[in-house]
Formats: C-alpha cells, sequence, structure tokens
C-alpha cells in the first residue's frame, strides 16, 4: 500500500479496556477521527476483574492520596447521573468490632469522604448498633457498633462497551481482536501496522495512545524511539463469589488485622461478591487466575466476620485481573498509588515529534476525568478539536429522566405487560432507554437458556462487538452464572449458524 492510499487518522488508540474507551469517546465527540484497537475483546482483561463500585476510594485517604479521592468523589455522582442503568447508589457497613483501626480515625475519614467531593445525591455517614440494626444480620458476633456510608455500584465491563458504542456514533472504528504489530515516527505522525485475523494492514496516525493496561509497556516495546523510563507496576486483585452470606442489599467493608480491606458486596441476587487481594505480579502480562493462598485470604476473612461459614467447595466463581499501576516504588503493593500518570513522549531527540501519550495506573471511577486530561495533553497537536463535552453527556442507554432507574422500568413494564417482569429489570439494566432496540415488539425469539434470547445475542453481535459465549455470558451480562447445564452450548452453536466465530 503506498503512502498515499494509507488510512490517515488524527487518533490510534491501542487498548480498548475503560482508559481507551473513554478516551475514544471523548476524542471522537470533539470531531477528530478516531481508531481504537484491542486485541481481545472489550474490557475482557483488567476493566472486567475490578471489584465493580464507583467509589472514592475510602482506603486511600489513609495514603495521603486526597486528589485522587476528591477526584473520584466528584466523578462518582457525575456517573451516576450519566448510566443509572449500570451505576446505582449502594450502602456500606463498616464495622468496628474487629477493627485494626481507632473508631475516631475511621469516622475522621468518614467525614473528610463525606465532604471532600461535593456529595449531593448520596447520604452521608451514620452510626448504627449492630445489635440492634438489621444490619448487623449475619455477622459473628453481631455487637458493637459499624459506620454506614455510600458509594456506587457499576456494571464494569458494561461501562466499557457504552463508551465505545458512543464512540462509534461519533465517528470512531472500534477494532477488537486487532492488534499493533509496530508503530514508528514518520514526519509528523506514526505509521503504525496492526493485525487482525491473520491479516496486516498499515495506517497513518497524527497521535498515539498507549492505553494497554498491563500491556502498557509491551505497547511501548513496540513503538520504535519511543522513551522507555516511565514505570509499570503490575498487581493482581482476586475475588471469589459465593452463596449469599446475609439478607439485604448492603455491602460490607471489612478490616483485616494487616491493615487490608475486604468487601463483600450483593452480587446478581443469589451470591455475594468477596475481595479484592492486592498481590505483586512479576511475569509478563496475561490472563491472571486467583491463587491458593488468596483465596485462602478472601475465606478467612468472611469466616472471621459472617455466621455462615464459607469454604472452598461453596465458592462458584473466581476471576482476577491485573492493574497497571503506576510504578512509585513503595514497597507495599496495597500502598502503590492508584492514581494515574499521563506520560507525553514527543521524541528523545529534543525536536518535538508526533506526539505518543501513555497512560499508566488510574481506575473506574476516574476514566471520564482521566479522557478529559489525556485531550488537554494532545490539544496543541489538535488545535481545531473541540472542547471539553463529555461531564454531562449521558452513556448510550442513560438518558433516563431524572436518573430515576424505577419510576423508567416501571413504564416500561406497562408497554411490556407480557415479558416476565424480572427479565424485564435485567435487560432494562444492561441497555437502559436502549432497551426497545433489543425488545422490538416484544418477539424475541428462541430462549437458549436462562432468559437468553436470539434477538439479545442478535443485537450484542451486531451492536456490541460480542463474538463468543464468553463475551456473551461474562461481559455482555452475567448469565453465565444463571444459565442452565447445555445454555452455553446451545449458543455456541447459534453464534456458529450466524456466522460468528
Amino acid at each position: 500500500m503506498t503512502d498515499h492510499a494509507m488510512e490517515r487518522i488524527d487518533l490510534l488508540i491501542v487498548g480498548g479496556g475503560i482508559n481507551g474507551a473513554g478516551i475514544a469517546r471523548d476524542a471522537a465527540g470533539r470531531g477528530l477521527s478516531v481508531l481504537l484497537v484491542e486485541q481481545d475483546d472489550l474490557a475482557s482483561h483488567t476493566s472486567s476483574s475490578s471489584t465493580k463500585l464507583i467509589h472514592g476510594g475510602l482506603r486511600y485517604l489513609e495514603y495521603g492520596e486526597f486528589r485522587l479521592v476528591r477526584e473520584a468523589l466528584i466523578e462518582r455522582e457525575r456517573l451516576l447521573n450519566m448510566a443509572p442503568h449500570i451505576i446505582w447508589p449502594l450502602s456500606f457497613v463498616l464495622p468496628q468490632t474487629q477493627s485494626p483501626r481507632p473508631a475516631w480515625m475511621v469516622r475522621l475519614g468518614l467525614f473528610l469522604y463525606d465532604h471532600l467531593g461535593g456529595r449531593e445525591k448520596l447520604p452521608g455517614t451514620r452510626t448504627v448498633s449492630l445489635e440492634r440494626s438489621a444490619l448487623g444480620d449475619g455477622l459473628s458476633p453481631r455487637k458493637g457498633k459499624a459506620f454506614v456510608y455510600s458509594d456506587c455500584w457499576v456494571e464494569d465491563s458494561r461501562l466499557v462497551v457504552l463508551n465505545a458504542i458512543d464512540a462509534a456514533e461519533r465517528g470512531a472504528t472500534i477494532a477488537t481482536r486487532t492488534r499493533l504489530i509496530d508503530a514508528q515516527r514518520e514526519g509528523d505522525g506514526w505509521v503504525a501496522t496492526i493485525e487482525a485475523a491473520g491479516r496486516t494492514r498499515t495506517v497513518r496516525a497524527r497521535a498515539l495512545v498507549n492505553a494497554a493496561g498491563p500491556w502498557v509497556a509491551d505497547v511501548i516495546g513496540r513503538t520504535h524511539g519511543a522513551r522507555r523510563d516511565r514505570g509499570v507496576r503490575l498487581v493482581k486483585g482476586s475475588h471469589i463469589v459465593v452463596p449469599r452470606l446475609y439478607e439485604g442489599d448492603h455491602a460490607f467493608m471489612l478490616q483485616n488485622d494487616d491493615r487490608r480491606i475486604v468487601f463483600a458486596i450483593p452480587y446478581e441476587g443469589k451470591f455475594t461478591l468477596v475481595g479484592t487481594t492486592d498481590e505483586p505480579w512479576t511475569d509478563a502480562p496475561a490472563k491472571a487466575q486467583i491463587g491458593a493462598a488468596e483465596t485462602s485470604y478472601l475465606l478467612d476473612t468472611v469466616n472471621r466476620y459472617f455466621a455462615r461459614k464459607t469454604g472452598e467447595a461453596d465458592i462458584v466463581w473466581s476471576y482476577a485481573g491485573i492493574r497497571p499501576l503506576y510504578d512509585d516504588h513503595s514497597a507495599n503493593a496495597s500502598a502503590v498509588t492508584r492514581d494515574y500518570v499521563l506520560d507525553l513522549d514527543t521524541g528523545a531527540d529534543g525536536e518535538e515529534r508526533a506526539p505518543m501519550l501513555n497512560i499508566f495506573g488510574g481506575k473506574i471511577t476516574t476514566y471520564r476525568k482521566l479522557a478529559e486530561h489525556a485531550m488537554r495533553e494532545l490539544a496543541r497537536f489538535f488545535p481545531a478539536a473541540g472542547e471539553a463535552w463529555t461531564a454531562g453527556a449521558a452513556l448510550p442507554g442513560g438518558d433516563i429522566a431524572d436518573a430515576d432507574f424505577e419510576a423508567f422500568l416501571r413504564e416500561l413494564a406497562t408497554r411490556q405487560p407480557d415479558l416476565p417482569p424480572a427479565l424485564l429489570r435485567r435487560l432494562a439494566r444492561a441497555y437502559g432507554t436502549r432497551v426497545d432496540a433489543v425488545i422490538g415488539l416484544g418477539d424475541l425469539g428462541p430462549d437458549l437458556g436462562g432468559g437468553l434470547h436470539t434477538a439479545e445475542v442478535d443485537y450484542l453481535v451486531k451492536t456490541e462487538w460480542a463474538r463468543t459465549v464468553e463475551d456473551i455470558l461474562y461481559r455482555r451480562s452475567k448469565l453465565g452464572l444463571h444459565v442452565p447445564s447445555g445454555t452455553p452450548e446451545r449458543l455456541a452453536a447459534y453464534l456458529a449458524e450466524q456466522g460468528i466465530a
């Protein structure tokens, strides 16, 4: 292919996790031409392996991360308004009976947490007696007091997909199962070779954004002449899912003697999600799995706090992800900064050349602000680009009146009286105001099992880049925890019939 015929774009983004998808959305909305390449599925690694929280990071106050916490707290309510179908408030009970921290210290931290970010919708902290409050049900011993504070839950992999959808609708090209082979500066831009399905092509980009998460250093290694003086520290976080440990819609923040914390969170109606761990990862980036020591640590924690004793045989699912944190040379993996660092590389020879922006660290809660900061770093290279715009812009399906999901669901039920309430709620949660694109006139087609109908599969393939059973059952949804035996095989057969592989 000659340079004249080569595809030309403003921005080549490597990485289809939350940061890459968020930057693609922001840039496309400013009028830039964007190509995002992801070597696997969207959110297939770190961004689908989180604790599923939109939160300020209460424990980060202990490490002096005040700027990060303030920014995250402001973003928390902003995101709640942008996507009320996949984000909703969640109360956290913080028992003090087994706390290694004195109550006054915890309460001071919660006072700061309540006031740092200009909280508007979420309730402030209160104190309860675990003996007298229903919030103590399931704990053992059930005694002493607890603090109750608020954060939010998020369907993390869906958050990534919704950003990608919005980016695509604003003109971006989202290329999953496509990897960067190499890139080099040439003139005022980058010439990059990318590969998909065994075929390579070359594109020319004005700027390169490295949002590859755990693979950020690998991408730097594939770019000729890139600076290599920034470090990434990989930390593995693992979670287990067990049958419900307690009744109620609240979560618990459990403090351990080593000063680490573990969350126990209601999950998919029938389960409790327990996590996370912080283990150094010294191997090359890869698909992570929970280790035996991590499993024991999480089980020991819940067995210290809850009356229902839980063993390894009770675990119905586990997952692990690698967090790409900026290397601040902390000795303790739990203390490594969760703040993000944006490293703008414009060449090592002193002459400003085509930019490469490397993204280190970050967390789901601050992805939108990170994207704004990324565009600020790149602004001088794109003087015609529009202004920041995402702060008040709903994500696809999130334009629900007054961000009132329950009112939206009631209205939907009057329009779709023949659909089972549980199915309607699940679809409304997943797709928000775009649910009609899935439901259509109410004919969802054959049920492949557990309420997964072919109409929904068709929508996910056409609109959300889903290609495999895992994409659909564990990232676009968590139906893999609910569907009966045989559903994965029926889904695989249906995808094959549609020519999807």
